[in-house]
């Protein structure tokens, strides 16, 4: 492992996820419902430290007026990341330098947002600083900080094993050995040992489970995720502390599930919490009633918090939009228990108002309600549900929308074409939420078949099963064995006729595609 990576997983790629909480925009409604003044939206100036190949830093600058600074040390994956950037023209300034190059920067603005997605759990003590103090001296009075980080209790089962797995990738190993190759073992290695009945395992019976689970995971995930030198789940008080000289507070979670207690606690446990005054112990409570492994925050330098009816104007102000199709929207929904389906009386009516996809406040969705007999506090909870599942987005104001169009489009037109490519990033930007939308990698290529000229869902399928016969690729059966190319070409007919009717109305409307 060379010095550079400074004991972090390299020679392997991470994954190209989005990631929506990385959005300023996306931490506005969490905000405000937690009841916090947001000052920082779509036109702020805005950095991810650790920002991997860098979809979710590129989607957010060209799908919004915001500028975006950012660092990643992995050379590779800055790379592609500035790839991005070249290909939207968006206001986007990356680097591959390390947070203590980076952060120390003379040219560096002040922002309003600085978002970290795991990368605290995957660094030193030493890195572990210098990001407080670059949020201490970088982050606006009024600023957000998005952080996600490995927690405990979640992980106390888990960590010797994966402990083992490490010692076992450094020692048992054969010199020279690529990293790939060297977690296949050590997940082979455990995975053998559990089945052997040790002794831990019979005091820790998750433990089993949780390895099983690890042989069907992403190998790019695990091996950045597990295999580090630095790693370290860290308890709600304990990562409070490291933060108290950013004079930052925390407000509220990122998982907008997390915001309603039906979804994650039993009566019994809303009591305990509730009798427990103290906003860090009651986290830490609650994370051990959760059991929770891995934590998503927002953070605020400077707070400042609502009387309940300015909170209420403020929300109202809201502006949200449906980004899913409204047919495929399931009525169920969970957090930490078990799921549970959501009220039709609710839910259906306010879908129902959305369909059509046009953007509205939450005070106009509010008045198209009433007559419904829905009042203000359901039809919130209902919108902030559907928006943690993903069903309604947060939209922008027009001006950003204008200001973001020829970035997006130029962003998503890279992204199409370059679908055909293997882990690519799955995911395009629309200017109406600011943010990203994932798309199925064949939809990618039938939106691919539009940019060359064709028109119909029929040509898409023509130009789909073109690329699967040009790689020697083919459609899997259900009861196994590969499609005929006659069999394949009806079944991507009726996928692109499926598309042309369900999918691409949304894509449209969203402005994603024209």
């Amino acid at each position: 492992m060379s010095d550079w990576s400074e004991g972090y997983v390299n020679g392997i790629d991470y994954t190209y996820d989005y990631y929506r909480e990385l959005s300023p925009l996306a931490a506005k409604l969490a905000l405000l419902n937690a009841g916090i003044a947001c000052d920082s939206g779509a036109t702020g100036v805005s950095c991810e430290l650790g920002f991997g190949f860098g979809a979710s830093t590129n989607i957010h600058a060209a799908a919004s007026a915001s500028q975006w600074w950012g660092t990643d040390f992995n050379p590779a994956q800055a790379g592609f990341a500035r790839e991005l950037g070249r290909a939207s023209g968006a206001n986007v300034h990356l680097f591959d330098q390390s947070f203590a190059e980076f952060c120390n920067r003379s040219d560096l603005p002040d922002f309003d947002f600085i978002g970290l997605h795991g990368i605290w759990s995957w660094v030193s003590d030493e890195n572990r600083r210098l990001i407080v103090d670059f949020v201490r001296r970088r982050l606006r009075v009024g600023g957000v900080m998005y952080i996600s980080y490995n927690t405990q209790p979640g992980w106390s089962q888990i960590v010797p094993m994966r402990q083992l797995m490490t010692e076992h990738a450094e020692v048992m190993s054969a010199p020279g050995n690529a990293i790939a190759s060297r977690i296949e073992s050590a997940i082979e290695f455990v995975d053998a040992l559990v089945d052997a009945s040790p002794g831990y395992a019979a005091i820790n019976p998750a433990a089993a489970g949780r390895i099983k689970k690890l042989k069907e995971q992403n190998r790019n995930y695990l091996a950045h995720e597990y295999f580090n030198r630095d790693w370290q789940p860290m308890l709600f008080s304990e990562f409070a502390r490291w933060f108290e000289p950013a004079k930052v507070s925390f407000a509220c979670s990122a998982l907008y599930s997390d915001h309603f207690d039906t979804f994650n606690l039993l009566p019994a446990q809303i009591e305990i919490l509730r009798r427990i005054p103290d906003v860090r112990f009651q986290q830490s409570v609650r994370d051990f009633v959760i059991n929770r492994q891995f934590r998503k925050d927002y953070w605020v330098k400077g707070p400042r918090h609502f009387e309940a009816p300015e909170r209420k104007i403020a929300l109202r102000a809201h502006r949200v939009v449906l980004v899913s199709e409204p047919d495929s929207i399931v009525l169920r929904a969970g957090g930490s228990l078990v799921e549970q389906d959501l009220p039709e009386a609710v839910y259906r009516p306010l879908i129902e108002l959305l369909a059509d996809r046009q953007i509205r406040s939450l005070g106009e969705i509010e008045a198209g309600l009433q007559a419904r007999g829905i009042s203000f506090a359901p039809m919130l909870e209902a919108v902030m549900v559907l928006v943690g599942k993903g069903d309604v987005a947060s939209a922008q104001e027009e001006d950003a929308m204008e200001r973001a169009l020829p970035t997006t489009t130029r962003l998503n037109q890279y992204l199409i074409e370059s679908s055909t490519g293997a882990s690519r990033v799955r995911n395009l930007a629309s200017p109406v939420t600011g943010g990203g939308l994932h798309v199925q990698p064949f939809h990618l290529q039938m939106l691919l078949a539009r940019l060359k000229g064709r028109h119909r869902p029929e040509q898409w399928a023509e130009f789909l099963l073109e690329n699967l016969v040009a790689n020697g690729a083919g459609i899997a059966k259900r009861e196994g064995g590969v499609m005929s190319e006659q069999e394949s070409l009806a079944a991507l007919t009726d996928e692109a006729h499926s598309f042309a009717t369900n999918q691409l109305p949304g894509l449209r409307a969203l402005k994603v595609v024209d």
